[in-house]
């Protein structure tokens, strides 16, 4: 069955706490850091803008009202509804926990620190009970993992010990049963059926087939888990392919591609390749190439490569790679 995607909830947990991206985490969630221009879920939902989706449903904890207020100014949503996971139980869980505003209506499922590129316009007209976005890994011990035969999915496994499939899940999934997956993913808490102590969603998703859905999976262009600063920095080089090269930098060589906001002043510099220099941020004297630089940062009179300086932060006469968090200084 054919279902329209402006009547898909997504469903967005973004409650983790991002402990592999301290020091940055811990004075904004992690959906909320910056890549190639705007944060990790500014490009999240330009995808689901993009395919149709009007609803969403934000699954947020530690300082999720930031997220929540993001996706409200960007007014491409009819409907933005969010829910409190109080404590950190799994993608499970935090998926159960949006069963009073999704009901039976069908949704996409997508992890609110994973940055896509897909053609979705084609998934929820497949006639399957949901489908699985993959990707073919070299690591699966690392994500939960799928096994295909015939163009239906026969087993899911979170995390196997021992090889069962390379095709990774993703964090985009589509889900037309959602009142199957959510029956699922209740007998899962009523006895405590918990993998790695959490409650999966690709345990949910297992006992959906063993219970007959039809579940097939689609195949994911690009992936990028901005899980670590060297996973981030990598997805902000693939997103500032084809950026357009700034204008209004004074004194300075600009090697592209690179982001630099227009209220961004930057003199007597060189900046790039691969470099996003946030609003306000203040650049002068300084050699700067694959680096995120956050909004009103400051850095002077440096050589800065491979790093991360965050808000308001401060970078003053050091030759480093640096991963430095809000509103921190250094200075040599």
């Amino acid at each position: 069955m054919a279902v329209a995607a402006d009547s898909t909830w997504a469903v967005i947990p973004v409650a983790g706490s991002g402990k592999r991206l301290r020091p940055h985490t811990y004075t904004r969630p992690k959906p909320l850091l910056s890549v190639a221009g705007q944060p990790i879920i500014g490009h999240i939902l330009d995808q689901l803008a993009h395919f149709g989706i009007r609803k969403i449903v934000l699954v947020v904890g530690f300082m999720g009202e930031l997220i929540v207020d993001y996706v409200l100014r960007r007014r491409d949503f009819e409907i933005v509804e969010s829910i409190v996971q109080p404590e950190q139980l799994g993608l499970g869980h935090a998926t159960l926990l949006t069963r009073p505003i999704v009901g039976d209506d069908p949704m996409m499922v997508v992890y609110g620190d994973t940055i896509f590129e897909c053609d979705l316009s084609a998934v929820m007209e497949r006639g399957e009970d949901g489908s699985i976005g993959v990707k073919q890994v070299s690591d699966p011990s690392r994500f939960g993992v799928v096994v295909e035969e015939g163009g239906r999915v026969t087993k899911l496994v979170e995390k196997p010990d021992s090889f069962v499939s390379d095709l990774a899940i993703v964090g985009v999934n589509t889900v037309v049963r959602s009142d199957l997956l959510f029956d699922c993913l209740q007998s899962m808490v009523d006895c405590d059926q918990r993998t790695r102590g959490e409650y999966q969603l690709t345990d949910g998703f297992q006992i959906m087939v063993e219970r007959g859905a039809h579940l097939g999976c689609f195949t994911i262009d690009q992936w990028f888990d901005c899980g670590t600063q060297e996973a981030l920095l990598a997805t902000n080089r693939y997103m500032l392919q084809g950026a357009t090269r700034p204008v209004h930098a004074e004194q300075t060589v600009v090697l592209p591609p690179v982001h630099i906001d227009s209220s961004a002043e930057i003199t007597g510099s060189v900046v790039g390749p691969y470099v996003s220099i946030g609003a306000g941020a203040k650049v002068s004297s300084a050699v700067i190439r694959n680096s995120i630089l956050g909004e009103q940062a400051t850095v002077q009179d440096v050589v800065l490569q491979d790093s991360i300086v965050g808000f308001q932060a401060a970078v003053v006469g050091s030759a480093s790679s640096l991963n430095v968090g809000d509103r921190s200084e250094i200075r040599q």
